[in-house]
């Protein structure tokens, strides 16, 4: 277990660090135009944060002690080709959770 003092030190340096980053943005060069080169990066970030967060759930879930199981790949597989093929986050996450819930129940995991 981390010791308080340890703790804090960690929580207030990374508030500072996530204050720093936002701020470099908005109060540095908020008031400029931004180049057309940096613009065409940053449209990215949203698309490759939410596959940053769910892979490490679909590759190393926690409900199975870190292990593959068919019923998540199948269901990231869904997703993904539902995403790319209808072009509609919302209605593939849909069907990604249906695939999910209904391959958890097929294995007697629910």
């Amino acid at each position: 277990m981390i010791d308080k003092t340890s703790l804090w030190i960690v929580i207030v340096l990374l508030g500072l660090g996530s204050f720093g980053l936002r701020f470099v943005f908005t109060g540095l060069i908020g008031d400029r135009p931004l180049p057309a080169w940096l613009l065409r990066h940053l449209r990215y970030t949203a698309v490759a944060v939410l596959p940053g967060l769910v892979a490490p759930l679909v590759v190393w879930p926690a409900a199975t002690g870190g292990t593959l199981d068919a019923p998540r790949m199948a269901a990231a597989a869904v997703t993904l080709i539902a995403g790319y093929v209808l072009r509609n986050v919302i209605v593939a996450i849909l069907l990604g959770a249906v695939t999910l819930y209904g391959g958890l129940a097929l294995m007697g995991q629910i």
